[in-house]
């Protein structure tokens, strides 16, 4: 019966982190406000950026909104399921998971739901603000520091991008040096980690068009024009 509890409240929770995360704001928005869809401008993503430069301040500040807004909505249903399936279960249950792994499971799935919408056709974001919508609602320290990171590498840089696959290939060793600092068990340490990995790969791996245009010295920089003499 523990067996099935656990796997009760993953199935659960990775069902309900996908399908909010299947919704895509940045779609949404430039549907009702300017009968258009973002995929079809740019770089063909429906992730702030991308709506950014595509319809400007107003639309990517109702799409940020609303992805980090799905994703904190989807790390606190995942911990609530996690803490109502996995505690209280009888005297000689003891539950090997803390609550804030139900969190990291359902950022996970909240990442695939925008990158791969049921309710888009599969085609939706890189979930950069998904994830550190998840991160600043689980661990917030964790994210004022790599928010701290990203921003000098914005100054210095202005490349999105190289900011976010850089942020994202620290997440699980700050993570992980959070948590033992915190004095986790093994077993929740262990999770977690492992889940912020996972969030990590898929961020670098869905930017991996952005690092062969870091390489050849061809990636957009913030505030530059596009095909300006070029």
């Amino acid at each position: 019966m523990n067996i099935l509890h656990i796997l009760a409240a993953c199935l659960l929770t990775a069902l309900s982190g996908y399908l909010l995360g299947s919704i895509l704001f940045g779609v949404l928005i430039s549907k009702v406000l300017y009968n258009d869809d973002v995929r079809s401008h740019g770089s063909g993503n429906a992730g702030m950026t991308n709506v950014l430069r595509t319809y400007g301040k107003l639309a990517a500040v109702l799409t940020t909104l609303g992805d980090v807004g799905k994703s904190v909505a989807a790390v606190r249903l995942g911990r609530f399921i996690f803490d109502a399936l996995l505690s209280g279960t009888g005297a000689a249950w003891q539950n090997p998971l803390d609550p804030v792994c139900g969190a990291y499971l359902a950022a996970i799935f909240c990442m695939i739901g925008h990158s791969r919408p049921i309710f888009f056709g599969f085609k939706g974001g890189k979930g950069v603000l998904v994830g550190a919508g998840a991160a600043l609602a689980i661990e917030p320290l964790v994210c004022a520091v790599l928010l701290g990171i990203f921003l000098v590498e914005f100054a210095i840089t202005r490349i999105v991008s190289l900011g976010s696959i850089i942020i994202a290939a620290l997440y699980p060793v700050a993570t992980l040096i959070n948590l033992l600092a915190h004095g986790a068990d093994a077993a929740t340490v262990a999770f977690s980690t492992v889940c912020c990995a996972i969030m990590a790969a898929m961020v670098i791996w869905l930017h991996r068009s952005n690092i062969e245009r870091l390489k050849n010295g061809t990636e957009y920089r913030f505030g530059e024009k596009k095909n300006s003499g070029k």
